[in-house]
C-alpha cells in the first residue's frame, strides 16, 4: 500500500525507502470584472441564451478588427500592483495559433514575450508559518467560447457568449510543494483580487480556473523531472484530488522504470484520475507572433501611479493592523481578513462594541450559521448593526451569554433589534442581588444534605446550586452575582 507522508507543508511519496518531492506550478485563467469584452463591446453577463452576447469580432467575421478594452488594461494593472509585481510599460498582444471548434478565429490573442506584468509574490499561511509563492508573469488574453458534448446525441454544440471575454492568467513559478499550499494560493489569490474588484474568482460560473502543472523529483534532487500539464480544474477540491493521483501516477511510471511523458491531462471528477488529452506543446507549436491588427501597449508612469492610489488596503496590510489594533491572534486576524466584506462585517460590529466579544460571535456563532445555510456574510440574515447591539446587552449584564444564543436564533429570522426580543420575549437578566438571594435562599433550604456534604469538602456541588438557580430563574439569573452569592451563603 502506498504511504503518503505530509511533513509540515511538504508533500513526500514514499517508494521502496524513497520520497518523491511533489512539484507545483499553477496557471490560473482569471475572468477580468468588465461589463464589455477585451476586444468588443459584447456583454460579459453570466447566464445569458446562448450566442447572444457575440459581436462581429467575437465571431471573427473577416475584416472585423479588434478595439483593445482599456478599462480591461487597468483591471490587469491593478492585479499585478496588488501582488507587488512589476508593471512593464510596454506589452505586446501575440497570435497564440490552433485551431478548435470553438475558437472562431483559429487563434487566440494573448501575450508571449512581453506581458503586461512581470515577476511578483503571494504570501500563503501555512501551518508552520508564512511561505512566499513567486509569480511568473500576468498576461492579458481573450477567452474562447465553450464547447458543449451532452446536448444533442449526434453533433457538439457551439455557445460563443464567452469568446473574446478578457482573462488575466497569472503564472506562478514551481514554488507550491503540496495540495494544501496549492488551496492556500488559490483562496490568497481569489482574496485579493476581490479586494482589488478585479475579478469576483467565482468558480462555479468559471470566471476562475486553473491549470495545474505537476512533476516529481527524488527528495534532494535540483533537478525538475518532466511535467504534466493537468487543463481547466474548476474547483479548489478537484485541484487537490487531481494533485494527488497524478503525482502517485508519475511516482508509480519512475519506480517501474518507464519514463513519464510531457503531455497535458484532463481530470476525470467521477473517476477521482487523470487521463492524456494529447501531448504537451511548446511555444513554437503555437507559432506565435504578434498581432497585426493591435499596435504595442503603452502606459506611462502617471498611468500606473493613478492606478495604484486607488488601491484599497490588501489582505496582508490589513491582517497586520487588526492584530495591532485589536490585539486579534494570527488565526483570527487571517480569517476574518479572508474576503473584504467579513473583514469590513467585523470592524462596523467592532466599532461601537467589544472587540474580544464581537470576534468570539463572528468566528464561532455566525460563521457556522452561514456556513449551514451556505450563504456569503453579505447575504447575512443579521446585520453588523445588529450584532454589534446583542453583544452590548452582554457586556452591559442585560443579558447572559446563554440568553444571548436564544435571542441569536431569533435575530436570525429577518435581523430583529435584540432589545425589542428581550423586551418583547421578558428576557432580560436578572442582577437585582435581592432577587437572587432569594431564589438562592430557597435552593439551600431544600436542600440541606447537600449543603452539608458541600461544606465538609464536596465543592463540586457548587455547580449542583448554580444550576439549582438557573432552572428556578428560567436561565435569567446573572450569573456572576450568582456565583459571587451563592459563595458567600455556603
Amino acid at each position: 500500500m502506498d504511504k503518503v507522508n505530509k511533513q509540515n507543508t511538504e508533500y513526500l511519496i514514499l517508494r521502496n525507502k524513497k520520497a518523491y518531492e511533489v512539484i507545483i506550478g499553477l496557471e490560473v485563467h482569471a475572468q477580468v470584472i468588465s461589463k464589455s469584452k477585451l476586444f468588443s463591446s459584447s456583454s460579459t453577463k453570466f447566464g445569458a441564451e446562448p450566442n447572444t452576447q457575440v459581436s462581429l469580432v467575437d465571431a471573427a467575421f473577416p475584416g472585423m478588427l479588434p478595439v483593445i478594452n482599456e478599462f480591461c488594461v487597468k483591471q490587469a494593472i491593478k492585479t499585478g500592483i496588488g501582488l507587488k509585481a512589476k508593471i512593464n510599460k510596454k506589452s505586446v498582444f501575440d497570435r497564440k495559433n490552433y485551431f478548435y471548434a470553438d475558437l472562431p478565429q483559429g487563434y487566440q490573442i494573448s501575450q508571449f514575450n512581453y506581458p503586461i506584468v512581470g515577476e511578483g509574490s503571494v504570501i500563503i499561511d501555512t501551518p508552520i508559518g508564512q511561505k512566499t509563492i513567486g509569480i511568473e508573469r500576468l498576461h492579458l488574453e481573450q477567452d474562447a467560447g465553450k464547447s458543449i458534448h451532452d446536448m444533442d446525441p449526434q453533433n457538439t454544440l457551439i455557445d460563443l457568449n464567452r469568446s473574446g471575454v478578457a482573462l488575466m492568467e497569472i503564472v506562478s513559478k514551481p514554488d507550491l510543494r503540496s495540495p494544501e499550499e496549492v488551496s492556500a494560493y488559490i483562496k490568497k489569490l481569489r482574496s485579493i483580487m476581490r479586494y482589488l474588484g478585479t475579478c469576483d474568482g467565482n468558480m462555479q460560473e468559471g470566471s476562475l480556473r486553473a491549470d495545474v502543472n505537476v512533476s516529481v523529483r527524488v527528495k534532494g534532487s535540483k533537478k525538475l523531472g518532466t511535467r504534466c500539464e493537468i487543463k481547466n480544474v474548476n474547483s479548489i477540491k478537484f485541484m487537490q484530488m487531481a494533485i494527488n493521483y497524478e503525482a502517485n501516477r508519475q511516482v508509480d511510471l519512475i519506480e517501474e522504470g518507464k519514463l513519464v511523458s510531457q503531455e497535458t491531462r484532463l481530470f476525470d471528477t467521477k473517476k477521482n484520475e487523470t487521463r492524456s488529452m494529447r501531448n504537451k506543446e511548446d511555444a513554437h507549436d503555437y507559432r506565435y507572433f504578434p498581432d497585426p491588427d493591435l499596435l504595442p501597449l503603452e502606459v506611462s508612469d502617471e498611468f500606473i501611479n493613478k492606478l495604484a492610489s486607488e488601491i484599497p488596503e490588501l489582505p496582508d496590510d490589513k491582517k497586520k493592523r487588526f492584530i495591532d489594533k485589536y490585539k486579534l491572534s494570527s488565526y483570527e486576524a487571517t480569517i476574518l481578513v479572508s474576503d473584504y466584506e467579513t473583514s469590513k462585517y467585523f470592524e462596523d460590529v467592532v466599532e461601537n462594541s467589544d472587540v474580544r466579544l464581537g470576534t468570539n460571535w463572528i468566528i464561532g456563532e455566525l460563521f457556522a450559521v452561514l456556513n449551514e445555510k451556505n450563504l456569503e456574510i453579505s447575504q447575512s440574515p443579521i446585520s453588523a448593526k445588529n450584532l454589534s447591539k446583542l453583544i452590548n446587552l452582554i457586556k452591559n449584564g442585560t443579558i447572559s451569554g446563554k440568553i444571548a444564543k436564544t435571542i441569536f436564533e431569533f435575530m436570525m429570522d429577518g435581523d430583529k433589534d435584540p432589545l425589542k426580543i428581550v423586551e418583547e420575549k421578558k428576557l432580560k437578566q436578572e442582577s437585582d442581588p435581592k432577587e437572587l438571594e432569594a431564589i438562592i435562599n430557597k435552593v439551600i433550604h431544600d436542600n440541606p444534605d447537600k449543603v452539608k456534604d458541600y461544606k465538609s469538602g464536596k465543592t463540586k456541588l457548587f455547580g449542583f446550586f448554580v444550576g439549582l438557580v438557573m432552572k428556578l430563574s428560567a436561565g435569567k439569573a446573572n450569573p456572576q452575582l450568582v456565583n459571587d452569592i451563592l459563595k458567600r451563603k455556603l
